[in-house]
Parts: C-alpha cells; sequence; structure tokens
C-alpha cells in the first residue's frame, strides 16, 4: 500500500491523466445510453409531452405491475421490433426496467435509430418505491 501512495506522489500527473480518461469514458457511455429522468421528470413527460412508455421486461414480469398505457417489448426482441415504435418517433421514450439497469443497452440501440429515448432511474421498484400507480393485467 506504501508503494501505491509513493507511485501517486511520484507520479501525479499520470495518475491524473488516467483519472480524467476514466471520467471521459464513462460520461461518453452515459450519452450514448441516453439521459437519466427521475419519476417526477418522467411523469411531467408523460403528462406534458404525451411520451411513450416502453418497458423492457419480460411478460410475466410486465403484467405483474407496469406504468398506465406502457407498450411491452421484451429487450430480447427489442431489434426485430423497433417498427412498432417507428409512429412514436417525435415523441420521447421512456425506458423502463425492473432497477434502471437493463435500460442502458437499449437506450444505445433506440438512439443510435433516432429514437429520443430516455431511461427511468430506478426503474420500477423506483417506481412502486414512491407508491405510484401500477397497471396488473
Amino acid at each position: 500500500m506504501a508503494q501505491l501512495f509513493e507511485f501517486i506522489g511520484n507520479h501525479w500527473w499520470l495518475v491524473g491523466l488516467w483519472a480524467a480518461f476514466l471520467l471521459a469514458l464513462f460520461w461518453d457511455n452515459n450519452q450514448r445510453n441516453g439521459a437519466k429522468v427521475s419519476v417526477a421528470e418522467a411523469t411531467v413527460l408523460i403528462n406534458k409531452q404525451d411520451a411513450v412508455v416502453v418497458d423492457i421486461r419480460d411478460k410475466k414480469e410486465f403484467s405483474e405491475g407496469h406504468l398506465a398505457n406502457a407498450v411491452n417489448i421484451p429487450y430480447s426482441s427489442l431489434a426485430s421490433r423497433l417498427g412498432e415504435l417507428n409512429p412514436h418517433k417525435d415523441k420521447p421514450l421512456i425506458l423502463v426496467c425492473k432497477t434502471g439497469q437493463t435500460v442502458s443497452m437499449a437506450g444505445k440501440m433506440l438512439r443510435e435509430k433516432g429514437f429520443n429515448a430516455v431511461r427511468l432511474h430506478g426503474g420500477m421498484m423506483e417506481w412502486t418505491g414512491q407508491n405510484l400507480p401500477v397497471v396488473k393485467k
């Protein structure tokens, strides 16, 4: 451990450069995957901008509870079902999964195809954690 601190002290500029590259990598990855929105911001997007909620969980999880009017397109079939979202290309898409982690790759895919996709931070766990309404089918 002492050698690590000695290295950092002797090569502070190298460690700083490495940290800057690491931060740039995280920032770039976050930008490619789309912005995160809170539950409150998602509610505003749905109510004011007619955003479309796309739930990428599987059908079983979706039926256990989802946002009202959400479109269920499981992540495994998203690429083959992109045509279903074309009518909503001019609207924001709010991507939802269980915890908010899986939607990163879906967001990247949709943004590359020209969609305005954002990710619901915390996913359905955050939504239900705030006691917001869900539809069960």
